[in-house]
């Protein structure tokens, strides 16, 4: 009996996700912390509390038959986001192509997500923060796109802003498409997901 314990530990297949964000009341609900937004309503959907401090980050783990799937929000500010993520990654060792990223992007539209399998950090510093700790470009991740800045404001100031109350429910149904894009990459793997799931979720209404 603990020889097949053992082994079906062992064919345990590892998923991290990755929301990136800020953390501290301030930046709750600012466009910089659409990843935040992400793993919230992705552990709301599971019933899984996002709320033990390990590796610089607050994480909850959904458990499936053959599979453990660890929700991550690192707590070391989006610019150092690789650190905590390198150590979970150290710990759990799961497959790259297992490792999905989710960050806002100023160059989509608002409600444009964009998933990709591999490539750079599209000017995001989250992201280029993760790629240089683990030494590979190659993981998927979630572009949500965020919308440019209004007229001549600053591009700091605007992901640091809170979304208008006018974006609200449109919100609401991107941050519920992110987590449909969430289960069918873990149930199916990123082409399928990518074949599905790439565009304007507000085309959708």
């Amino acid at each position: 009996m603990i020889f097949r314990k053992l082994a079906a530990l062992t064919h345990l297949n590892h998923f991290l996700i990755i929301g990136l964000g800020n953390p501290g009341r301030e930046y709750e609900l600012t466009r910089h912390n659409i990843g935040f937004l992400v793993i919230d309503r992705q552990a709301e959907r599971w019933g899984v509390e996002v709320n033990k401090y390990k590796f610089k980050a607050l994480l909850g783990e959904y458990r499936k038959p053959h599979e453990k799937v660890v929700l991550v929000k690192p707590q070391t500010f989006m610019n150092l986001s690789g650190s905590a993520v390198r150590s979970f990654y150290q710990f759990y060792k799961p497959q790259v192509e297992q490792v999905l990223v989710i960050f806002d992007d100023l160059d989509l539209p608002f409600g444009t997500i964009r998933i990709r399998k591999s490539g750079g950090s599209s000017g995001h510093k989250g992201m280029k923060s993760i790629i240089e700790q683990l030494g590979t470009e190659k993981f998927p991740r979630i572009r949500v796109g965020i919308g440019r800045p209004p007229g001549r404001m600053n591009s700091v100031n605007f992901i640091l802003n809170k979304f208008k109350t006018s974006e609200n429910k449109d919100l609401e149904l991107i941050l519920d498409k992110c987590v449909d894009v969430v289960e069918c990459f873990i149930e199916n793997g990123i082409e399928t997901t990518m074949n599905r799931y790439n565009g304007s979720v507000l085309d959708d209404e």
